[in-house]
């Protein structure tokens, strides 16, 4: 038994999880792997390589990935007022102070672009604050993104959202979650095409990431994990293999709807480590664009209200965050968590399937990063 399958196996042993898929990759090479645990509790499947999880917010690298091949293409352009593709966000209006009343707003002082949207800066979005009412407004929009069955069809969700003002002026503030949703809505009406087929066509077949959907078909099901909370009385059962990811969703969810493997995941990272091409060595995106990406676009002004989400001196780059020492990526509310480590070249998967319910990271997930930073 390898030392990552130890360590993994010591969580499953204490009941915290009931399984894990981990990957430690420097290039294309795997320097470690491990599958450990069971897929599921009552039947006792045990875990295999090839295991697909609900990915949750890792989704959101994906997305904003989707909207940059856009910008590559010339059919977006970072500076473009959004309104062109999303009239409703024509003519914002803001709450005069975080604090206020929804119906107390002043119009934003300036349009939101597209770079607002990548960088989690367009005004919408959840701050440390969930008590402000500009923000309980919003839970009632954009809902838990593990409950994909409550979102409302795309067009009727960004019309629900356009009629809650913005909690800061584009610009000044990062917010979490609701920008990658937009995301998500823009590539459907810049491209033309729904997104889920945007992106099965654009990114995920060209990645051969051929397990990753916002719908796992019938004869995949066998290798879906059931999904957990933790309660009082210890794992209870949230979503089986047959529940919401087996049929469509009204609106596949940009900001965390998708499912895949470790396996599918790697591929991804690897275009990101190779400046934007794929393994065989077809340019999937420029290097400009994966430089954009991998960079932080906040500062301790707009990251001032965002220390529940982002830990001292962590930025956020396009989908994903970005720590002091470049590494890029983010974790995933039910249990997932993916980055890049551009100076060492190196790619670290964990993918297990209970329930993040604090955006502190989970003692397995603490584990995991320091064995990878001993090993690294």
């Amino acid at each position: 038994m390898s030392d990552l399958q130890q360590l993994l196996s010591q969580h499953v042993d204490s009941g915290a999880i009931p399984g894990a898929v981990a990957l430690i990759a420097r290039g294309d090479q795997i320097l470690d792997r491990a599958a450990v645990g069971a897929m599921d509790l009552a039947s006792g499947a045990p875990m295999t390589e090839d295991a697909i999880f609900r990915i949750a917010s890792l989704t959101k690298p994906l997305t904003a990935t989707a909207v940059m091949l856009l910008v590559d293409d010339g059919t977006l352009t970072l500076d473009a007022p959004v309104a062109e593709w999303l009239p409703e966000l024509a003519d914002p209006m803001v709450v005069r102070t975080p604090s206020s009343p929804v119906d107390d707003v002043v119009p934003a002082n300036r349009p939101i672009t597209v770079e607002d949207l990548l960088t989690s800066q367009a005004g919408y979005g959840f701050p440390s604050d969930f008590s402000l009412p500009a923000v309980q407004a919003l839970f009632e929009v954009q809902k838990d993104g593990r409950e994909i069955q409550s979102f409302l069809p795309e067009d009727d969700w960004i019309a629900a959202l356009s009629r809650i003002p913005l909690l800061h002026h584009p610009g000044e503030a990062w917010l979490y979650d609701t920008c990658s949703t937009l995301q998500g809505i823009l590539v459907t009406r810049a491209s033309g095409h729904p997104y889920a087929d945007f992106l099965a066509t654009r990114l995920l077949d060209p990645l051969q990431m051929v397990d990753t959907a916002f719908v796992v078909a019938p004869e995949k099901l066998t290798r879906f994990t059931s999904y957990y909370r933790n309660t009082e009385s210890g794992l209870e059962l949230a979503d089986p293999p047959t529940g919401q990811w087996s049929t469509p969703s009204p609106f596949p969810l940009p900001s965390g709807g998708l499912t895949g493997t470790a396996a599918d995941y790697l591929n991804f990272t690897h275009m990101l480590l190779a400046n934007g091409t794929t393994p065989s060595g077809h340019r999937l995106l420029s290097e400009h664009a994966i430089h954009q990406m991998l960079t932080d676009h906040t500062t301790p002004a707009t990251r001032r209200t965002a220390d529940l989400f982002l830990d001292q001196d962590q930025g956020w780059g396009y989908g994903g965050s970005v720590d002091p020492t470049g590494r890029y990526g983010w974790v995933g509310g039910t249990g997932t968590a993916a980055h890049v480590i551009p100076t060492t070249n190196t790619t670290t998967i964990l993918l297990t399937q209970v329930a993040m319910d604090s955006p502190v990271p989970a003692t397995y997930l603490n584990s995991f990063w320091h064995h990878v930073a001993r090993e690294m």
